[in-house]
């Protein structure tokens, strides 16, 4: 999730401050139920690995549960937020690993500084016409070649969620993609699909999972 003074970005951002410690209690046990979740993030990681390691940013990382999940594969994993009541829980929760207040709409990281870049049901808020701001950055951060995991809610249109996690008020836009559109826009913004399945879990009643990686530029031994 981004940061900033938009309407939408100010309304996500107070309604996880809002929910924060209900939703680390209600979500911090989901990918103990969830294997194929796990065997994905394990994969991830060994992609990360097999390109050398190196820093590996969580962008929307919220409570820190998939960070910390990283972690304890052996990466050397951060998280970014845009909300401080969920970074305080995090911190809180996972004291040996670092988050910190960002932006994914104006990501501040300097360019091709990550091993790998995973967005785990956090580009869900984001609307369609700031996504290929949002790959533009992830494109930016990621050294060529470097992995990309994306999952999201599969299907059709826009609803707002205007209560959650205990009951708590809120006011986000859930946007559900299909695999052809969220694909379409990775590869306009530099990045190879290698793998794309769709899947029912404790984490979405049909949720998406995307693997691409960076594609190098004419400079770059990867190739366009």
């Amino acid at each position: 999730m981004g940061s900033g003074t938009g309407g939408w970005l100010d309304d996500t951002r107070a309604s996880y401050d809002t929910v924060a410690v209900d939703y680390a209690r209600m979500t911090r046990h989901l990918l103990a139920d969830t294997p194929e979740e796990r065997a994905v993030l394990a994969l991830f990681a060994d992609l990360v690995r097999a390109r050398g390691g190196g820093p590996v940013a969580d962008v929307g990382c919220g409570t820190g549960r998939v960070t910390a999940h990283l972690g304890r594969l052996g990466l050397d994993v951060f998280g970014i937020d845009l909300s401080p009541g969920m970074l305080e829980v995090a911190r809180r929760e996972h004291p040996g690993l670092r988050f910190a207040l960002g932006s994914m709409t104006d990501l501040d990281l300097a360019d091709a500084t990550v091993a790998g870049l995973i967005a785990w049901f956090s580009l869900i808020h984001i609307p369609d016409d700031e996504i290929g701001t949002v790959l533009a950055h992830f494109r930016r951060v990621l050294r060529p070649g470097g992995p990309l995991l994306l999952a999201f809610h599969v299907g059709d249109g826009t609803t707002v969620k205007t209560e959650g996690y205990g009951g708590h008020p809120m006011k986000v836009h859930v946007h559900r993609r299909r695999h052809d559109r969220m694909n379409a826009w990775l590869d306009a913004s530099g990045f190879t699909v290698e793998e794309h399945e769709t899947l029912t879990s404790a984490e979405s009643g049909l949720g998406g999972i995307i693997l691409a990686r960076r594609r190098g530029d004419s400079r770059s031994p990867d190739g366009a």
